[in-house]
């Protein structure tokens, strides 16, 4: 195919007598032909083509080649790979060149075009018996099919389903445990969009496309299953252990008579870490044993779960705007005895409340607050130093549970998005780098702590963070953390959060808040008028000045 024009344009011959090499409408064969021969249509670049065959010879996983097609387009929407439109432009024009609708695809993103190359496509598969067209029509739909009030009618929408369940259905038994895990998120969150839509106040907007929102809603569903399946692993993972510790033998037991890292039946303690009398006299340890001797070879509680209501009521109190956050951070205690969140990823706009919201969480459920801001801690420091050195300290989560005394503490990292190496210039390296080892079920039981040297039991820690974006983190670190939106207050909650954003100032000032007289009309009028919704951290600031004008005046009176 010769290079006729660049996408988005077309050619200018309008002779319908001119050579069939220039002109463009008869490039096409005449069933092809879908507006009158006076007027050109667009052709495609063959850049195009070589550009979507290139980026799938170049950086598609091999775990991904072996996917049925509409998988493979479905993680390719869901890991934000660019030329999605060119891959497939470049397998159209392989099955079926020279179609005009095809150009049209390739040249615009004109909303009509797409459902009219699939069905095309469909009728090709048909007449030209090629039922791989179908599959390739299927994925055009997929890629394109915009958000829209009743998508469920659509039958774009139900033929795309019914491809995807179907796919999902007949996965491999050996595929990828992570990728297959992956695939049935997206699957189940592009199903239950219709259902779920008001989770995406933002982006009802037809101008998006669903699939770019399938992942998310995927991971909303079944929770309570996930955390079962939790459950049931960390139970075989603690009889294996003591059924290992058994067959260890009595040569074992008298060389090291260290009690399983495991709750002890009948209460709610865990052993956090345990040292050998020997290792106990080691010269250089001795130094650092009495600041933690308290958590070492004893048994340390584990806060329980408390009324789910009463944690509830107070939180939507003082956070009406974040229902849905509070709901789905509290499913996660729903059957457990004591108290274990799930790891957490909370993006919002800055001064939306998030970090008030963690900190007010952790209070409520009793259990300590260890607060890391992420944009001044790297990964040496968090992760713990080397006996060896004169600096030497244990990882940040078994500081918290040596200073909360309990065994199952929160640590809360804050703006996570803006830890990087360019905030350290001692090399320490991105926090980033280090959380996957306290993030993975199978290395938090057994963490091997450097200046401890020996494993601690980090089970039970609850790791929460905020970020203002997404943009820039990792995604190991993503596919480890549940992202939650936090969404922004409006004007309309201004009466419900007053009385929360009071009691915390007094907080800051040591105070109980009945020591601060109620609001009088004049000053509710003036933070009324000034405070519009959006950041609660500048209503904060606003409280903050009528206060301090209150506290002046009575002064001076």
């Amino acid at each position: 195919m010769s290079k006729a024009s660049k996408p988005g344009k077309t050619t200018t011959g309008t002779d319908p007598k001119a050579d069939p090499k220039t002109t463009g409408s008869q490039r096409q064969p005449a069933a092809d032909r879908c507006v009158d021969d006076s007027f050109d249509l667009p052709i495609i670049d063959d850049d195009v083509v070589l550009t979507g065959a290139a980026a799938d010879a170049a950086d598609l996983e091999d775990k991904l080649k072996a996917l049925p097609r509409i998988l493979r387009t479905a993680m390719l929407i869901d890991q934000g790979r660019q030329n999605i439109h060119d891959r497939l432009v470049a397998d159209i024009e392989t099955l079926c060149p020279g179609l005009a609708l095809t150009a049209a695809f390739a040249t615009s993103r004109d909303s009509d075009a797409a459902p009219a190359l699939a069905k095309e496509l469909d009728r090709r598969a048909v007449v030209e018996d090629l039922p791989e067209l179908r599959h390739v029509a299927d994925c055009v739909r997929l890629v394109s099919l915009p958000m829209q009030e009743h998508l469920a009618n659509s039958e774009d929408y139900r033929r795309v389903t019914m491809t995807l369940m179907n796919a999902l259905a007949r996965l491999s038994d050996d595929i990828d445990p992570q990728l297959a895990a992956d695939i049935e998120e997206f699957c189940i969150g592009w199903a239950m969009i219709p259902a779920l839509k008001h989770r995406l106040p933002r982006y009802r907007q037809t101008a998006f496309v669903s699939a770019s929102h399938a992942r998310f809603l995927g991971s909303l569903t079944a929770t309570r299953r996930v955390g079962a399946a939790e459950a049931t692993v960390w139970a075989t993972i603690d009889t294996q252990k003591v059924e290992k510790d058994q067959a260890d033998g009595s040569e074992q037991a008298v060389r090291s008579p260290q009690p399983a890292l495991s709750p002890i039946p009948g209460s709610h303690e865990r052993v956090v870490a345990h040292l050998s009398e020997v290792e106990m006299k080691n010269s250089r340890l001795k130094e650092l044993l009495p600041q933690y001797r308290q958590v070492i070879n004893a048994a340390v509680p584990l806060i329980v779960s408390p009324s789910l209501e009463e944690i509830r009521k107070p939180l939507l109190l003082e956070f009406p705007y974040a229902r849905n956050v509070i709901d789905t951070m509290l499913a996660d205690l729903i059957g457990r005895p004591f108290v274990r969140i799930r790891s957490a990823l909370i993006v919002g706009d800055p001064g939306a409340g998030k970090s008030l919201f963690v900190r007010r969480l952790s209070e409520l459920l009793g259990v300590l607050c260890w607060r890391t801001d992420a944009a001044h801690c790297d990964s040496t420091v968090f992760s713990g130093t080397d006996r060896r050195w004169s600096s030497a300290e244990p990882c940040h989560p078994f500081l918290a549970i040596v200073r909360a005394r309990h065994a199952n503490p929160m640590i809360f990292l804050d703006e996570l998005d803006k830890a990087s190496a360019s905030s350290r210039t001692d090399g320490g390296g991105r926090l980033w780098d280090c959380l996957l080892g306290f993030l993975e079920p199978e290395t938090a039981v057994r963490y091997p702590d450097p200046a401890l040297q020996t494993n601690v039991d980090l089970s039970n820690v609850s790791y929460i963070a905020t970020a203002n974006s997404l943009a820039g983190l990792p995604r190991p670190l993503l596919d480890r953390l549940r992202v939650i939106e936090f969404p922004l207050p409006s004007h309309d909650h201004l009466e419900a959060l007053l009385p929360g954003v009071i009691a915390d100032l007094a907080r800051d000032r040591g105070l109980d808040a009945n020591w601060f007289a109620p609001l009088d009309a004049v000053e509710h009028a003036a933070i009324a008028s000034a405070w519009h919704g959006g950041s609660v951290r500048n209503l904060r600031r606003l409280v903050e000045v009528v206060l301090q004008d209150r506290d002046t005046n009575a002064t001076r009176n």
